[in-house]
């Protein structure tokens, strides 16, 4: 992960800098969203593991714009977002709704109704039927989506922050082992 963050790090000045995306050169091109220390990456996997729960293709560009304010490295706040696809999409969102409906206190409340289908409309149309199926789920939805993304963004930064320091502590041994020092 650390080899592809460097490499994305490396290459952003030929991505950023391309015909089509040179106005966004100018604000991507910054050391802070690239910068490879484990504070910045590990802020980067949780704001991209909460913004990845966000419907449809709003989640990468709201994970940009979070990772613009908040200062996180970019690459590895986009890739968090991963995680939630089309095909995982769906049990994480009843996940989430059964969360909810159990802090709601009311575990019977029955089942999460079918989303709307992506059926020969446009994106807006199809967009405001997601909006109105999910408006319709109400608060046990937007309660288990933020106790979801909470949990799901604090195991992440602990993981990369423990990750990163396990991978610190055998570069150390590794070295002092090759030193002839143990």
């Amino acid at each position: 992960m650390r080899t592809f963050l460097r490499r994305a790090s490396n290459y952003r000045h030929q991505l950023l800098y391309r015909p089509g995306l040179g106005w966004l050169g100018r604000w991507l091109d910054q050391p802070a969203y690239w910068t490879l220390n484990r504070r910045k990456v590990a802020r980067g996997v949780a704001l991209g593991l909460f913004a990845g729960l966000l419907p449809g293709p709003p989640k990468r560009l709201s994970t940009l714009m979070l990772a613009l304010c908040l200062k996180v490295n970019l690459p590895a706040a986009l890739l968090a977002t991963l995680y939630s696809n089309p095909l995982t999409i769906l049990p994480i969102y009843f996940l989430a709704y059964s969360c909810g409906l159990l802090l709601l206190g009311d575990p019977a409340a029955g089942t999460m109704s079918q989303p709307p289908a992506w059926a020969e409309q446009d994106l807006w149309q199809w967009g405001q039927q997601v909006l109105d199926w999910l408006l319709a789920l109400g608060w046990p939805l937007l309660l288990g989506l933020l106790v979801f993304g909470l949990t799901l963004s604090t195991l992440g930064y602990l993981a990369v922050m423990l990750g990163w320091r396990c991978a610190v502590v055998r570069n150390w041994k590794n070295r002092k082992a090759a030193r002839g020092s143990c």
